[in-house]
């Protein structure tokens, strides 16, 4: 009986893990064109492909944004800045609506900005703290999340890991049940948690500065506890 019920199970291993996809990684873009994209609220050059990679002139202020919503995944991806104090950033759970004053959506903003930023905007003769060109993350547009390592109501990275115009930084985001882990250069630094949005599109931003993106790959997760009013509402809806 013990041997029959050993091979029993032996058959039965293969046929669960097949009934399983496993997670793969998927291209973000195609490398020829925008194909899977949509121009929310930018002019129609200010997004293109070049040489296999997205870029950016960082003007009109606004974003493009993914046609399909992601929920729990591990994004991958790695910019370069070309302008000292350039600004710009990725929007993840986001609905993809701007407001036409601020023109930016809502979601989880995981920033970008180049490390001259601090330099070029001082204010009464004080420099803002540098912290947060690191891969801050924050809540805009009324999503609400807990910041791991606040600076007010944002998160900064625990340690000063990118590098200066003319580099390439890499973003390693793990984003599961409205908590995401940020790794900047190779290493974690940065958190939040509790975001009170779960699943949206993912919104590419242009905020005044030409910025260059490439090797942008994404690998879906399982579904999670997100719960209807954790989703973004579904564009054109």
């Amino acid at each position: 009986m013990r041997p029959l019920l050993a091979l029993a199970f032996g058959l039965l291993i293969p046929t669960v893990a097949a009934a399983q996809s496993r997670p793969e990684w998927t291209p973000l873009f195609n490398g020829k064109d925008l194909t899977g994209w949509t121009n929310i609220n930018t002019d129609p050059d200010t997004w293109f492909v070049k040489d296999g990679m997205l870029m950016t002139t960082g003007k009109p202020l606004g974003v493009m944004c993914s046609d399909k919503m992601y929920e729990n995944f591990v994004l991958h991806i790695e910019w370069m800045h070309h302008e000292a104090g350039g600004n710009s950033g990725v929007f993840i759970w986001s609905a993809a609506r701007p407001s036409p004053e601020g023109r930016l959506p809502d979601g989880l903003e995981v920033q970008m900005l180049e490390v001259d930023w601090p330099k070029l905007h001082v204010k009464d003769g004080v420099m803002p703290t540098d912290d947060y060109v690191h891969g801050e993350l924050f809540g805009v547009g009324g999503v609400q999340i807990i910041p791991d390592n606040p600076r007010g109501p944002r998160s900064k990275s625990i340690e000063k890991r990118a590098l200066p115009r003319e580099n390439w930084n890499v973003y390693d985001l793990v984003a599961v049940d409205g908590v995401a882990k940020l790794s900047v250069n190779g290493k974690f630094v940065n958190g939040i948690r509790n975001s009170s949005r779960r699943k949206g599109y993912l919104c590419m931003e242009a905020e005044g500065a030409p910025i260059q993106w490439r090797n942008a790959w994404i690998m879906e997760l399982p579904g999670g506890v997100t719960t209807p009013d954790m989703i973004a509402p579904e564009r054109g809806k």
